[in-house]
């Protein structure tokens, strides 16, 4: 039988809590379950064993530690995320937090060594530490993911170059775009999103470890050695600021309410071509559902729960941001709170990157569809304004006489480019035989043949420079 106490065993006797030496009587068993964290900070159990880990072996390098102290606190912490990661480990509401459950767990395993190991630091530089280490890990996880969703919308722009589709303002058919040209749109928002985030982990990426309470430690530690050893770019600057900082969390918070808000566009606009109002694409049946009570529905579930899982990511960044509005310095218990928000809009954010990335490569354009789309609501209009423009027509004048040959063509119920020759001028002489060439669909999008266009010459053009652009990623 195991002769190691169980990690509960401290609140029985105040004293015995890690910081309990002044108190008199134990926590109320409410106000320590109102307290506790661990039901939710465990997630970053490796995160405070890596961050443990690195301080200790700095402590042995300043001789604070012996080696073989040293050598004892690394072996069990090692042990300890074995059992961590074996699902093995028994954690204690009474011990608080994911930091105080390991450092128990530790002193148990090892005897009296393990209480040498929060020499120097307090559990605020610590789990600001940890939250730091566990969001650049996901940081590079989304920045896989969102990669790999625009690699994927990349080359389906490029293979729908050509298909033509009616472009919308005010969600009324405007002029003629490529699908492809429209795919790329959603690309750019992306790839502003992916600079964000990048921007972002350079912030993130800094190494409070040292800080301690508030004002530092009187011990001579080594706080870029630590630094070095967890793989930051450099030690924070202020010891007060480093243990209460969170814009690091609401910047993380603000990229990921840009990120999907802007899936929720490219989601409204799914579910949109989905209907069989629209009917422009289709989408395989693995990424949607049916009614329990209508045989015939397949609803478009993923990009739904995408655009409605936009709000929670954006409450989360307006719970941080009201978190930190009001609190002096330095480290707070209010800041408890800055993990369930950041976590979940993580988790999130991921979770939609995924769904997106594995849904699009497999969306159907339903070419012919959007192509008759396209030849309404008279999307050429502008075409001949810019024809009578060249012509010598100011364009004041070019864009009355278009108006009136629309509302002709209204009368006449047919598109521009159905009405004769003779029928279009009467509203001006200028137009000769030449403007069926400008008032067809793909006269219409060769013509916007500039940087940024949607020609498809100039699709292709910007799909291989965004390709270049996603391949420098490193």
């Amino acid at each position: 039988m195991s002769n190691e106490k169980s990690p509960s065993e401290p609140a029985n006797n105040p004293a015995a809590k890690l910081w309990g030496g002044r108190f008199s009587e134990a926590t109320d068993a409410f106000v320590e379950r109102f307290t506790a964290s661990v039901a939710f900070d465990q997630r970053m159990a490796l995160e405070d064993i890596q961050g443990s880990l690195a301080h200790a072996q700095m402590l042995s390098e300043v001789g604070v530690l012996s080696d073989g102290e040293y050598r004892q606190i690394a072996g069990g912490l090692q042990d300890i995320a074995e059992e961590i990661q074996a699902g093995e480990f028994p954690w204690s509401v009474q011990l608080e937090d994911v930091h105080m459950n390991i450092e128990a767990r530790l002193t148990q395993r090892i005897g009296a060594t393990g209480k040498k190991l929060h020499t120097g630091r307090s559990r605020n530089d610590q789990v600001a530490t940890d939250i730091r280490l566990w969001l650049r890990a996901r940081i590079d996880l989304i920045a896989a993911e969102l990669t790999r969703l625009q690699t994927g919308l990349v080359e389906l722009a490029e293979r729908e170059a050509d298909t033509i589709m009616p472009g919308f303002t005010h969600l009324q058919s405007a002029q003629p775009v490529t699908f492809g040209h429209h795919l790329l749109a959603w690309n750019a928002m992306l790839g502003r999103d992916f600079e964000r985030l990048m921007d972002c982990r350079k912030r993130v990426n800094r190494s409070p470890l040292g800080a301690a309470a508030l004002a530092g430690t009187s011990y001579p530690i080594n706080r870029e050695r630590t630094s070095e050893l967890l793989g930051f770019d450099a030690p924070t600057e202020n010891s007060l600021d480093s243990v209460s900082d969170r814009d690091f969390a609401i910047e993380f918070c603000a990229f990921a309410a840009l990120l999907l808000t802007h899936l929720s566009r490219a989601s409204e606009e799914l579910v949109l071509w989905t209907s069989s109002q629209f009917n422009f694409i289709d989408l395989p049946d693995r990424f949607c559902t049916g009614s329990s009570i209508m045989p015939q529905k397949k609803n478009p579930d993923v990009p739904e729960l995408v655009r409605g899982k936009t709000g929670r990511v954006n409450g989360h960044l307006i719970a941080l941001l009201t978190l930190m509005k009001s609190q002096p310095l330095a480290y707070n218990k209010d800041n408890q709170e800055d993990k369930e928000p950041l976590f979940d809009a993580a988790d999130t954010a991921l979770d939609c990157l995924r769904a997106f990335a594995d849904m699009v490569p497999a969306l159907k354009a339903k070419k012919e569809n959007m192509l008759e789309a396209a030849a309404k609501g008279f999307s050429t209009a502008t075409d001949l304004a810019d024809y009578l423009v060249c012509k010598g027509v100011p364009f004041r004048d070019a864009h009355e006489i278009v108006g009136q040959s629309v509302s002709f063509a209204i009368e006449q119920d047919k598109d521009l480019a159905e009405l004769s020759l003779v029928q279009l001028r009467q509203f001006s002489a200028e137009i000769g035989e030449d403007v069926f060439e400008v008032l067809t669909l793909e006269g219409s999008v060769a013509a916007r043949d500039h940087i940024g266009g949607t020609a498809p010459k100039q699709v292709r053009a910007a799909c291989e420079r965004a390709r270049e652009m996603i391949s420098q990623r490193s």
